[in-house]
């Protein structure tokens, strides 16, 4: 490795892993950098602009501190630029780095980010931004609004399930779903949800077929309602393929138009957004380049 080679990182602050931050620059500066800048952010809205920055700098890596919805902002700034990404999963969920196989481990990720193996993946675009693991509206979008009201920084994975309980009731208003052109949903769903990889929010693996290289975005509509409904396609999602359960439909696209009833709120790799009352997503094959494990 040429010690020309200029390496950034951007680090949410408040997100720790390891030795924190501290023995992140250490085990950066043991490899070869020639020139190396720092950013620290205190959250994850504040990644984009260091992002550009940083690439606008020159920086060949770029390793990305914090949990998914650092990773998310950090993509979406940096989509169809020729820079490798490499990430540092020390956020909540971590669900990109963990569908990619890097470990929450500091010493193991450095690792993969300097010596991995460099593979571009698809993002999706979702009126106007990319996310590289899901979104979602309905049940979906309310269970992360709800778990990002501080519930995350204090109870973890398991805001997901605390929200989920809250949010289990809830209504099913009327949606049109539109794939490639064509309709393929039209009726009353409790969730829609876009997905690039398989496994989503709380660690549930929902898209049986999805990989984040294959040129298309997953796509489910969930028609549960109450506990037992909810609680039947969530078992079937762990004990057998998630389109054989009688409440949820799944399909594959490159472009979808989905059309609400009502406003909702959807959610990006587990951040919550404003309502809306459509969603317009498509794939972007090959967006950005992130180093996984060889």
């Amino acid at each position: 490795m040429s010690r020309s080679r200029t390496v950034a990182v951007l680090a949410h602050r408040k997100k720790t892993l390891g030795g924190g931050l501290d023995e992140l620059r250490r085990r950066v500066t043991a490899e070869d950098v020639g020139k190396l800048l720092w950013y620290e952010v205190p959250k994850s809205r504040k990644a984009p602009k260091k992002a550009r920055l940083a690439a606008d700098e020159g920086a060949d890596l770029i390793l990305v501190w914090g949990g998914d919805g650092m990773v998310q902002r950090t993509l979406d700034a940096l989509a169809s630029r020729k820079v490798t990404v490499g990430i540092i999963p020390a956020g909540t969920a971590n669900l990109l780095a963990g569908n990619l196989g890097i470990p929450a481990d500091l010493a193991e990720a450095v690792r993969i980010a300097f010596h991995g193996r460099e593979r571009p993946l698809d993002l999706g675009r979702l009126n106007g931004e990319h996310f590289a693991v899901m979104a979602g509206a309905g049940f979906d979008g309310d269970l992360i609004k709800e778990a990002d009201r501080g519930l995350k920084d204090r109870l973890g994975r398991l805001a997901y399930v605390w929200t989920g309980l809250k949010h289990i009731d809830g209504k099913a208003p009327r949606v049109r779903v539109k794939i490639d052109g064509t309709t393929w949903f039209k009726g009353r769903a409790s969730c829609v949800l876009l997905g690039n990889v398989g496994t989503i929010t709380g660690g549930i693996h929902a898209f049986d077929d999805a990989e984040p290289d294959d040129g298309w975005l997953e796509v489910g509509v969930s028609t549960a309602t109450g506990a037992a409904e909810w609680a039947r396609a969530l078992g079937r999602m762990v004990a057998g393929r998630s389109d054989r359960s009688p409440f949820v439909r799944m399909t594959r696209a490159r472009e979808i138009d989905v059309r609400l009833a009502a406003p909702m709120t959807y959610e990006l790799d587990g951040g919550a957004r404003t309502t809306a009352k459509r969603l317009r997503a498509k794939v972007v094959p090959h967006a950005v380049t992130v180093c996984v494990p060889a």
